[in-house]
């Protein structure tokens, strides 16, 4: 069920968090790789840790909101592996806390460029060689602030809540060629995003993941390998009838 012994992966937002563990679970299971970040720099030690477990790797500086950056991502994995089998659209930025009439048009705008045409352009490189193929698999992060509202986070929000758009039209474009393409929408994780975020009004970052955590069933934030492990199974090759879907990793916070 996770044997990805040849299957060809490109990662987005590579470098850390969710995009960099992902990387290390599918090498782990025999992909080859194809990484990308905005941040050439943090690549390195990813590249480093992959080598070292004899992974076959290729990395890029790639700035999603860039068409160019995006389609030059496919060519290489197509040049240096000859295809594309998986592509995870994970790359995005998350805004400060404010409330919607606080936020101003250059921080809206900025989440439109990074997390919604970052996915798209993607989207629109990847599906073409995977129609052409006759197969793959799209999984695109999204977040719990994209099937639900999210208070002092409009720009995420309305930003996250295009992927899934994104995502359910491309699942029904393309599964007559046997391309699936899903989302992944977890609660608040503990990736830099989170762990490093900017506080309103002088709060601790510790008081406002407390805040979160008591949204939650579990009354915790998640952790990524948790996230990471969805995003395995969302990608297997034995998962053949699951496309379309926006799987919460929520501890349960959507079945409220």
């Amino acid at each position: 069920m996770l044997d990805f012994t040849g299957k060809v992966a490109l990662i987005t937002g590579a470098a850390s968090g969710f995009g960099a563990m992902i990387a290390e679970e599918l090498g782990r299971r025999g992909a080859r790789l194809v990484l990308g970040d905005i941040n050439e720099e943090g690549l390195s030690p990813v590249v480093d840790k992959l080598t070292a477990l004899d992974v076959e790797v290729q990395a890029v500086a790639c700035d999603v909101a860039s068409e160019t950056d995006c389609a030059a991502m496919v060519a290489l994995a197509r040049e240096n592996f000859g295809g594309l089998d998986i592509a995870i659209n994970n790359a995005g930025i998350a805004p400060p806390l404010q409330y919607l009439e606080e936020v101003d048009e250059e921080t809206f705008d900025l989440q439109y460029r990074v997390n919604v045409k970052g996915v798209f352009f993607g989207m629109k490189h990847q599906l073409k060689v995977m129609r052409a193929q006759g197969s793959g698999v799209i999984l695109n992060v999204s977040s719990m602030a994209g099937i639900g509202g999210a208070p002092k986070a409009a720009p995420y929000s309305s930003a996250k809540h295009s992927v899934v758009g994104l995502t359910r039209t491309a699942a029904v474009e393309y599964a007559r060629h046997n391309v699936r393409v899903n989302a992944i929408c977890p609660f608040y994780t503990l990736t830099p995003m989170i762990t490093d975020m900017q506080t309103p009004d002088g709060a601790t970052v510790e008081q406002v993941h407390a805040i979160f955590a008591s949204g939650c069933p579990m009354k915790r934030l998640g952790k990524p390998e948790e996230v990471v492990s969805a995003m395995l199974m969302l990608c297997s090759p034995a998962l053949t009838y699951v496309t379309g879907q926006t799987l919460a990793v929520d501890g349960g916070v959507s079945a409220y």
